[in-house]
């Protein structure tokens, strides 16, 4: 096979990790490095602070790949008297590339949340709130039969027809139209003021509603007609089985409160940090749910789909305080940012590695161990 460049696995990145699907408020995909650089390592880590950069340059790495973006908030330096400064000019002294997978890699299957149910053990996992399939319409468009491959192929060329993995999707059926036109028309078919009837076919498209005006400028400008008869229907949105915030799963046998708190804490790379938990140790958890990262807008999701526990973190005093206060409120545990987005990396790797291995590829693929949450210590209360 060709040698591999660090775009061909960015390239897999977003198509595995949409950037389309982070938040608007996210800064994701490549912030610094040439992506046509020839690809022999691969770095994964979550943060892209200094201490990744010297390990990056340590394993001669040429790709780091992090969870967290480097520049979420605008700058006006890249000066090498700020810690961003320094991290890009030893980047770019070392011919190395930082690609970041932030939002876009949280929600999809085998992303941040659903590593960490993975992590924990729990099975039948599904999207605790499920992201609405891309929003669908459904075109319907008559054409004369002449006419009507000339006009299904400019809407696909304008993106319609597309389903998951297949495109040029369409249905077809035969029939008879029917028209007159009036004074002041100028028909391609037809005479002024007599009903003209034509061999026409039915096409049916479905297309993104982003495309809408897209697929129909397309539509008309292949169209023979002067007045084209079509319809667009909303389809109704639906969820995504295998995209969305947090996931819910279930535990194999049922646990105490306090044996799947520990369970938790088995599972996550050792830090400086501390599990929190709200409920009582006693209660029995079997269904639970778990939000890599910052998850309290998802608490009272978490309680109206009746779930034993919540795993998170960043949890905070009130929205903690009101949901525990509602009737049917799930346990909750609160982990560390860092810890609990880590779990994504061994499942990056090993599906980057499969990805490599198929193709006959000697680039490695390694996770980085250092522990870059920024709490360094704890104390806890005692009496």
């Amino acid at each position: 096979m060709s040698e591999l460049r660090v775009r061909d696995l960015i390239d897999l990145l977003d198509s595995w990790y949409p950037p389309g699907h982070a938040d608007s408020w996210d800064a994701v995909g490549t912030s610094v490095g040439d992506p046509e650089t020839p690809l022999r390592r691969v770095l994964l880590a979550v943060d892209p602070v200094q201490a990744v950069v010297d390990e990056a340059v340590e394993s001669q790495a040429d790709l780091v790949v992090t969870h967290h973006p480097l520049f979420l908030k605008g700058v006006h330096s890249v000066a090498t008297t700020t810690p961003k400064g320094r991290v890009v000019h030893d980047l770019v002294r070392h011919g190395i590339t930082l690609h970041t997978c932030h939002t876009n890699a949280d929600s999809p299957a085998l992303g941040v949340s659903e590593s960490l149910a993975l992590a924990l053990g729990l099975t039948d996992l599904a999207p605790l709130d499920a992201d609405p399939v891309d929003p669908l319409d459904s075109w319907v468009v008559y054409a004369p039969r002449d006419a009507a491959e000339r006009v299904a192929a400019a809407m696909h060329g304008a993106g319609a027809g597309a389903v998951g993995a297949y495109d040029h999707c369409q249905f077809v059926s035969d029939g008879t139209g029917s028209f007159r036109p009036g004074d002041a028309a100028a028909p391609v078919i037809g005479t002024v003021g007599e009903v003209e009837r034509v061999d026409e076919r039915r096409i049916e498209i479905v297309a993104a509603r982003r495309l809408r005006g897209a697929v129909l400028a397309a539509m008309r400008s292949a169209h023979p007609y002067e007045e084209v008869a079509y319809t667009v229907t909303e389809i109704a949105d639906v969820p995504d089985a295998t995209r969305g915030s947090g996931r819910v799963g279930v535990l194999e046998e049922p646990q105490t409160l306090a044996d799947f708190a520990s369970r938790v804490v088995a599972a996550l790379p050792v830090n400086h940090g501390v599990a929190r938990i709200a409920g009582d140790p006693a209660t029995l958890v079997r269904r639970v749910a778990v939000c890599g990262g910052s998850g309290d807008f998802l608490l009272e999701r978490a309680r109206a789909v009746g779930v034993d526990v919540y795993v998170t973190s960043d949890l905070r005093h009130h929205p903690v305080s009101e949901l525990r206060e509602q009737p049917g409120a799930p346990a909750l545990v609160d982990v560390p940012h860092w810890a609990a987005e880590w779990t994504w990396l061994p499942v990056l790797a090993d599906r980057l590695s499969d990805w490599l291995a198929a193709r006959g590829s000697t680039v490695q693929v390694q996770v980085s161990t250092l522990v870059t949450d920024p709490w360094t210590s704890h104390l806890a209360w005692s009496r």
